[in-house]
């Protein structure tokens, strides 16, 4: 019988620093995934705040709010960015924008909210942009939108909301920004898909992997 010669295992030795270079491979794939959503969870709440700053710093400049600014003739005037302008408001301190027009920027005040901000410089973006191109977008795919609507349980009144949030980057920004928590506190949220508009009622005490969300805050 011949004996084929130069053909050996492999070693305990040489197994145990094969397993400790794969461990430590995919301890760095983790890591960096761990890293990317939580730079992520930055941006998003980065893009709030300055939204809500960008809100305040238009009011103090022009005495009214973005979008409820007008009329027409009287933005334009201002010249510059503001020849880009199409939309106006009706000037009664109040952005008016329903519940169900937030990810749409359909018409009026929530289509010149946006641009109010843009032609002032507050925020980047095509001034004249209208509908859906008109709204931000988030670090999740997903769109940034307003509302002045009573959602999630709230009240009344402005309301920065964000679509097509995951879920555990959900828990993650609800904690950053509130108290971690969909159904209490300014921020909360409701499972929804591809922007889903934000409705009455909040998910029930806890996020959800598995789902998307739809996330507003109130300021």
């Amino acid at each position: 019988m011949k004996q084929l010669k130069g053909q050996q295992g492999f070693t305990l030795v040489e197994i145990a620093i094969v397993l400790v270079i794969v461990g430590l491979l995919l301890g760095g794939v983790l890591k960096g995934q761990s890293m990317i959503e939580n730079a992520r969870v930055a941006q998003a709440a980065n893009s709030v705040n300055g939204i809500i700053a960008a809100v305040n710093t238009y009011l103090d400049r022009y005495g009214r709010l973005p979008g409820d600014d007008g009329n027409l003739a009287a933005l334009r005037a201002r010249g510059g960015a503001w020849d880009f302008a199409i939309g106006f408001g009706n000037q009664n301190g109040i952005i008016e924008n329903v519940q169900g027009t937030t990810f749409t920027a359909a018409a009026g005040e929530g289509i010149a909210f946006w641009q109010h901000l843009r032609a002032a410089g507050l925020i980047r973006g095509e001034v004249g942009a209208t509908g859906p191109a008109a709204l931000p977008h988030n670090p999740f795919g997903g769109s940034i939108g307003f509302t002045n609507g009573g959602v999630y349980g709230m009240p009344a009144g402005n309301k920065i909301c964000l679509g097509s949030v995951p879920g555990a980057t959900a828990q993650a920004l609800d904690s950053r920004l509130d108290d971690g928590r969909p159904d209490q506190g300014i921020m909360r949220a409701h499972r929804g898909n591809d922007n889903a508009a934000p409705g009455a009622t909040p998910v029930a005490t806890a996020f959800n992997e598995n789902f998307q969300h739809t996330m507003c805050i109130r300021f």
